[in-house]
């Protein structure tokens, strides 16, 4: 029953998270064994570790076959345990590559009904393994991500004047054709993204914008400008004109550029390190959540002239 429990709860996930690759999931930490060893040492070898399969490889570290909990069981009841997992392996094996997508790592569980699966390269070097465990473990990690990213956007936004007390921002207000609101973005201090959008929200409640609209703009901008600090390398700036029917925004960099605007737009993908994510960023959320709080977005960028994200911003009934 549990066992049907996480298949469903995987068929739920897999398309909303299908950017995720196996090299993401796997488990680095590989049991192996080499062929010559028993399938006593196999048996041995997994109930200490409780595991269902250990790979077999060579001395490359090449995949050659594998070994699972049936194949100890027939052992035992057939009576040739002692023997050489090679006489007795399953040689022909599937695995994953390192790119292969959730989408079908999960297919080929359900058509398998594996415990689990290695993970090779193209000279089927062994990579890592992945079993049910981890891909719920991978999900969790990325729902986590998500979960500090709108923590912390929450805290910016509603902590504005603690913020600015104690922040070092050297940009200016600085007046660019027309607009009602200029804010510089230092893309050198992480720690402070998020205070142009925090300065932003402030503003327009000052000019007595609604309070739902505000929120929408200041939560879209929040994710440019954070945008424009891990993955710009460059100054941008946030521009903002009141208008009698709808809020305009645009915020705009001049550095390394988006290479695939549609990938991009993509929930949960992100290309931003680990120590990135840690500080709760990266959670690949901006230019979707931009989608999701504006009432048009257009994205133009070259690969390394930088990115213009313009937004429009309406009541709404």
């Amino acid at each position: 029953m549990a066992e049907d429990k996480v298949d469903e709860l995987l068929q739920k996930l897999q398309k909303y998270f299908s950017h995720i690759t196996a090299s993401e999931i796997m488990n680095k930490n590989v049991i192996t064994l080499t062929s010559e060893r028993t399938l006593w040492q196999a048996k041995e070898l997994m109930k200490i570790r409780k595991i269902s399969g250990i790979p077999v490889v060579n001395d490359q570290r090449k995949l050659i076959g594998i070994i699972s909990i049936e194949d100890i069981i027939m052992a035992l009841e057939k009576n040739y345990i002692k023997e050489p997992i090679g006489d007795h392996m399953t040689k022909r094996v599937v695995s994953f590559s390192p790119d292969e997508p959730l989408e079908s790592i999960v297919s080929k569980f359900e058509r398998y009904h594996f415990g689990r699966f290695p993970v090779v390269d193209k000279n089927k070097r062994i990579l890592g393994v992945i079993s049910k465990k981890d891909i719920i473990r991978a999900i969790l990690e990325r729902f986590r991500l998500i979960y500090v990213h709108d923590e912390r956007r929450s805290q910016i936004l509603e902590k504005e004047a603690e913020w600015f007390d104690k922040s070092l921002i050297t940009g200016d207000y600085v007046k660019k054709s027309d607009a009602d609101f200029v804010f510089q973005i230092n893309y050198t201090n992480v720690d402070l993204a998020g205070a142009g959008a925090a300065k932003l929200k402030s503003f327009l409640t000052k000019k007595g914008i609604s309070e739902t609209l505000v929120r929408r703009v200041a939560i879209a901008t929040y994710e440019a400008e954070v945008n424009v600090v891990i993955h710009s390398e460059s100054e941008g700036a946030i521009y903002c004109w009141i208008e009698k029917t709808c809020i305009k925004v645009r915020v705009e960099d001049h550095g390394r550029g988006i290479e695939n605007i549609e990938q991009a737009m993509k929930e949960g993908y992100s290309t931003a390190t680990d120590h990135i994510r840690e500080l709760g960023f990266g959670a690949g959320m901006g230019l979707p959540n931009i989608r999701r709080y504006s009432d048009q977005m257009v994205v133009m960028s070259e690969v390394g002239k930088g990115v213009v994200v313009e937004m429009i911003f309406c009541e709404r009934g």
